[in-house]
């Protein structure tokens, strides 16, 4: 079923709607997910959560994309209830992306001082544009579903050792375009 008619059935509030997110999307949400929580149960609690959220505000809103907005959600969702579990104790996930992004993207008072943050994000996304299709898919997949290098890896034949050089020349490309664009990191 196309998004357009999912998101149809949303609006006119069929069950059947959520039915057919989890049989086109489920097994991207999933993978998103567990690439930051790296719990099956916990995961599966989150996608059902992020269902539940798509059905509570369709309507109002009407997504371009229900990939996208599921994405979004779902990120937000998992990021929430990693960031709640490890209050107290450092996990190799989530913590292991943000640290990889620490050095180009700027410390949240940071952005305050120096764009606020949905232009921040346009600025990413003018870089993303820049990009051949591949880095971008790479780093869309790595900063954003939060794919293992490995995994990533293994689908581009190389090893993980150059991948690895691959992703840090990118963060440091966005770096210093951030910093051509006055954002101090």
């Amino acid at each position: 079923m196309e998004d357009f008619q999912i998101i149809d059935l949303y609006w006119q509030r069929n069950e059947t709607a959520i039915t057919e997110t989890d049989t086109k999307y489920g097994g991207f949400c999933r993978r998103i997910s567990n690439n930051i929580l790296h719990n099956p149960w916990d995961s599966e609690e989150c996608v059902n959560d992020a269902y539940s959220r798509c059905w509570d505000t369709m309507p109002p809103q009407r997504p371009m994309s229900l990939r996208a907005y599921l994405g979004a959600i779902l990120r937000n969702l998992s990021i929430s209830r990693y960031r709640a579990e490890h209050a107290q104790k450092r996990f190799g996930g989530a913590e292991l992306l943000l640290s990889e992004l620490e050095d180009c993207i700027p410390a949240p008072e940071n952005v305050h001082r120096t764009v606020e943050a949905g232009e921040l994000a346009e600025l990413i996304g003018a870089w993303l544009k820049t990009l051949e299709r591949e880095d971008r898919a790479l780093f869309v997949r790595r900063y954003w579903n939060g794919d293992s290098v490995k995994l990533l890896a293994g689908e581009l034949g190389l090893r993980p050792n150059a991948l690895t050089k691959r992703l840090l020349r990118l963060r440091e490309n966005l770096r210093r375009q951030l910093e051509r664009e006055g954002v101090s990191v």
